[in-house]
């Protein structure tokens, strides 16, 4: 977790508001003491300080489990890096810009140079989020491992031992696999990113085509087991068939993200992991790579949370998607349940007792955070927002 602020020891008053509960949207004010939300509805207004809504929807900070955004910010042009902090100062304005309040930045520690991918740098910038003392949202470490690169699990096996990982992925980007459907998918994702030759693709796909599948198991095996050791949750990355996430769930995957298909999709949750899809996805209404829909494993009702990926406005707008569900179920998929997904249940929802992470929402003529607190303290407000 980022550096840690001193703790807000005064007293601030929300009022005016539309609270969004986890159990519905509530008219009133609430009041935080501290950290912590200590009482909502007819609430005693003396205080250090109040914070008017003016009838605007006030919503639990989002979570964030899976944002890779930080390479934008790291490499805004290909060949051109940016000082990592900086672009760690700039990936938190822009994540509490869009209601994100606690973010698990997806870092690779993949071997893959033209990609600006790297172990080293993967843990440079895990260093720089430990270090961070001035950051304003809760920032965290989701360590994505290539398993079909052995470099890359004793990196992240490395890191967990070390106490740096908050969540571990495991995934394996092989022909024929997960948003790669065969060979020619394969070479058209590397020939569209202008980074790499078709040699070079060529060459990955034979030296990840020629790994054995009893390899493969063997290190998420290990990864999995690792994490657990040490407490942390773990997830899986494009699971494409119900028999996979059923050996996945057997050694303790808790997490399937951004499952292919909606057959293993069902399956995931019928097992008891926390399924998550791409807010991108549900916004955009479909999938990039041709995958499964989020809206469609939403209307099945197999969808847990929501993840920014690569855009985290889109976790902002897609509560404001109409799926035919509530407010505050739509809400839940992007604070409380994923969330829960990782053990943070003092977050995520409007509650006594709950962190004061809150962020106040102006719904048109597109969701827009007009205010932000974090853990109590007002971080962020809009310019010009009254």
């Amino acid at each position: 977790m980022s550096g840690q602020r001193a703790v807000n020891e005064s007293t601030i008053v929300v009022e005016n508001a539309r609270l969004v509960t986890p159990e519905a949207v509530v008219e009133g004010a609430l009041r935080i003491e501290g950290d912590r939300i200590t009482d909502i509805g007819d609430v005693e207004r003396r205080a250090d300080e109040t914070v008017d809504a003016r009838g605007r929807l006030v919503l639990p900070g989002l979570i964030d489990l899976h944002g890779d955004d930080i390479e934008s910010h790291l490499h805004p042009r290909s060949g051109a890096r940016m000082d990592t902090h900086m672009a760690l100062a700039a990936a938190d304005r822009a994540n509490l810009a869009a209601g994100i309040t606690t973010k698990f930045h997806a870092i690779s520690f993949e071997v893959d140079p033209e990609e600006n991918r790297s172990p080293e740098l993967g843990a440079e910038i895990t260093d720089a989020v430990e270090r961070a003392d001035d950051l304003m949202a809760d920032h965290r470490i989701h360590a994505r491992c290539e398993v079909t690169q052995e470099r890359c699990v004793e990196a992240v096996e490395e890191l967990i031992a070390a106490g740096d990982a908050d969540l571990v992925s495991v995934m394996s980007h092989i022909p024929g696999k997960g948003q790669f459907r065969d060979e020619e998918a394969f070479l058209d994702y590397y020939r569209n990113s202008q980074k790499h030759t078709i040699e070079e693709a060529q060459e990955l796909i034979k030296e990840r085509g020629d790994l054995e599948l009893a390899t493969i198991r063997d290190r998420v095996h290990r990864v999995v087991e690792t994490a657990h050791d040490h407490g942390i949750p773990t997830a899986s990355h494009d699971d494409e068939e119900a028999t996979e996430v059923e050996r996945l769930s057997d050694i303790g995957v808790d997490i399937s993200e951004y499952p292919i298909t909606l057959e293993t999709a069902k399956r995931a949750h019928e097992l008891g992991m926390t399924v998550t899809m791409g807010a991108p996805n549900l916004v955009r209404g479909g999938s990039q790579w041709g995958n499964l829909r989020t809206a469609d494993a939403i209307d099945a009702g197999v969808v847990d949370a929501l993840v920014a990926d690569y855009h985290p406005t889109s976790l902002l707008a897609a509560p404001f998607v109409d799926t035919g569900d509530p407010l505050p179920e739509r809400v839940a998929r992007v604070t409380k349940q994923p969330a829960d997904a990782v053990g943070l249940t003092d977050r995520g929802r409007i509650a006594e007792g709950a962190r004061a992470d809150l962020v106040v929402i102006d719904e048109n003529p597109t969701p827009t955070v007009t205010q932000a607190l974090v853990a109590g303290t007002p971080v962020y407000r809009a310019e010009g927002s009254p």
